[in-house]
Formats: structure tokens, C-alpha cells, sequence
């Protein structure tokens, strides 16, 4: 199996459209950039290995140009994690598919998503439908499926009451040894642990911040709760964390005034110190921070921050 980390950003991509804060102009000097999170996954359909399939995990603003970067000239599948724009607004962008296949030959795109979900996108993207850019399929959480070959399992998320059809999805494959990938999508909380996602191969987990705020308004896992969760689910070769934003406040940042930055209920510090860790500001410090916390707490995961563009054979 490919994984393809298409982008690994928040809602609104970072650096962020306006901002003047320490972790955008910090990544805009170093020429880091990160699109909305989507992702790829290509494997082998089956135990012969005949065919690769691919799977395009979410479908954001950004997916035409995330898509063309990677020369990605088909899609087998769609799975969409939920009814939020930064996760289903770029679907229109799929009508080019259609637009420069030869007369006769396109198929319309499989795209799986909970009933709750089409519920909201449909008022928007019924027409592509309807014209069989996309044929949609319902998925119902812990209920398997095949799509493009591979078994996938939903499981519902906790991610509002503005994302009533939120699920995370375990992907695997069909090849003669199969790999299973979780992937949480935006959530900050389970309301139930079915024992299909647990410990699978790779997890690839949501991470908003750093620090967990006073208040939580966009329902998103920030690093110091997701410990918990990796402990819960327990990959076991990697992580990837992904869905990065830039709420955390830096300290001495005069933009720490802005209304996206919020204020931590008790900022992570290592074990014994009052001395928190500092904010990450761009890819370097990020993962430089995620592993000195995970030694410092003795969590022994392999965890890799991923970043746009990162490609990974499994």
C-alpha cells in the first residue's frame, strides 16, 4: 500500500488568509504551506495483486491542485468523513474526470459517506449526482463494506451537533498480507471503541494544537488528549498526526489577541515541571516537540507529524 498525505492542514489551510501571527509568518519565511487534509491510498485489490485501486480520503477546497501535484488520473473511490466545507466543498472540482474522459468511456465516481452527511451535501452537490459525475453510497458506522477493493469500517465520531454524520473509517486491503489503516478524522471525543479499529497498523490521527483550550468550539483533538487515544488505540508500527491548525498562542505573540487563539485549560509540561512546552511554530518544531513528549511520557509510539507531500510505502 501508498499513502499520500495530499494535506495535512485545519479548516482554513496554514498560513492563514489575514494572519500576522508568530506560526504563520514563521511558516510563510520558511515556505511551509498546509492545504486542507486529504489524503490517498493506493494497493493491490486483491490476494493476486493484478490490479492497484486508490481511495481519496476527503474532499476539500484545495483538491484540484492537491490532486494534480500527484498526477492522481483516476479515482476509484471517495470516502467523506463528514458534512464540514474544508472536507466536501471541492467535490465540484471531480467533474473534470468526467469532462476529459473520451464520449462514453467515464464511470461515475463511487463516493461513500453517512446518510447524515449527503443529507447537508446534497443540497449543494445533488446535480453531480444526478449527472453521474459521483454515484453516492450510504455508509452505516460499524458496518463493513468494500469500496475499490478495499474492506473499510466506519466508526462514529463525537465532532458537534454541526456534524451529525462524522465518522472515522479503518481501511484494509485485500493483498496477502493485509494492512489496516485508521483514520479518526476531525473528532474530539468516541462515543464508542468498536474492537475493529484497535490496534491497527497505522493510525493516522487528527491534531488541531498542541494544547487543549479552556474552550473547545470546534470539537477538534488537540496533541494533549490525543496521548490518550494513542494509548486506546495502540498502532503498531506508526502514527501520523495530521488536520494541524494555528490556535495555539505563542507566548510574547501580540496576535494572541486574534479570536482563533485560545487560551489552554493547563499547557502540557514534562513530567514534574511547571515549564511548559513550547508552541510549535512550523514541520521542524512540530515533530521535535511531539517526540520529546512522547520520551518524556514514555509513550513508545512511532509518531510522524506528516506534512504535505509525504509520500509513505507501507
Amino acid at each position: 500500500m501508498k499513502l499520500t498525505f495530499l494535506g495535512t492542514g485545519a479548516s482554513w489551510g496554514v498560513p492563514e488568509l489575514n494572519c500576522e501571527c508568530m506560526i504563520c509568518r514563521d511558516m510563510r519565511q520558511r515556505g511551509e504551506n498546509r492545504q486542507r487534509t486529504a489524503f490517498l491510498i493506493e494497493g493491490r485489490s486483491n490476494v493476486s495483486g493484478q490490479t492497484i485501486q486508490n481511495i481519496l480520503i476527503d474532499c476539500g477546497p484545495d483538491i484540484a491542485s492537491q490532486l494534480s501535484r500527484h498526477l492522481v488520473r483516476r479515482l476509484d473511490g471517495v470516502l467523506i468523513t463528514h458534512e464540514h466545507g474544508d472536507h466536501y466543498i471541492g467535490l465540484d472540482e471531480l467533474f473534470s474526470y468526467k469532462r476529459t474522459a473520451p464520449q462514453g468511456e467515464f464511470t461515475a465516481i463511487p463516493v461513500h459517506m453517512t446518510r447524515e452527511s449527503w443529507e447537508t451535501i446534497r443540497t449543494r452537490f445533488g446535480y453531480l449526482e444526478q449527472m453521474e459525475v459521483i454515484q453516492v453510497h450510504d455508509v452505516m458506522p460499524k458496518r463493513l463494506s468494500s469500496v475499490a477493493g478495499f474492506e473499510v469500517f466506519p466508526f462514529k465520531t463525537d465532532h458537534g451537533a454541526f456534524a451529525r454524520g462524522s465518522v472515522g473509517y479503518m481501511i484494509r486491503n485485500r493483498e496477502e498480507s493485509p494492512l489496516r489503516i485508521v483514520y479518526t478524522s476531525d473528532f474530539m471525543g468516541l462515543p464508542e471503541i468498536p474492537e475493529e479499529i484497535l490496534q491497527p497498523d497505522v493510525l493516522i490521527l487528527q491534531c488541531w494544537r498542541l494544547n487543549e483550550p479552556v474552550k473547545n468550539t470546534p470539537h477538534l483533538m488537540s496533541f494533549q488528549r490525543a496521548m490518550e487515544f494513542m494509548k486506546i488505540f495502540k498502532p503498531t508500527r506508526e502514527i501520523f498526526l495530521v488536520h494541524m491548525g494555528d490556535g495555539d498562542p505563542v507566548p510574547g505573540d501580540p496576535a494572541n489577541a486574534m479570536a482563533k487563539k485560545r487560551e489552554s485549560i493547563d499547557p502540557l509540561s514534562p513530567p514534574g515541571s511547571s515549564h511548559p512546552y513550547p508552541i510549535p511554530r512550523n514541520q521542524k518544531e512540530w515533530q521535535s516537540v511531539v517526540n520529546q513528549i512522547l520520551s518524556d511520557y514514555k509513550l513508545n509510539f512511532k509518531c510522524t507529524v506528516a506534512y504535505d507531500g509525504l509520500t509513505v510505502n507501507l
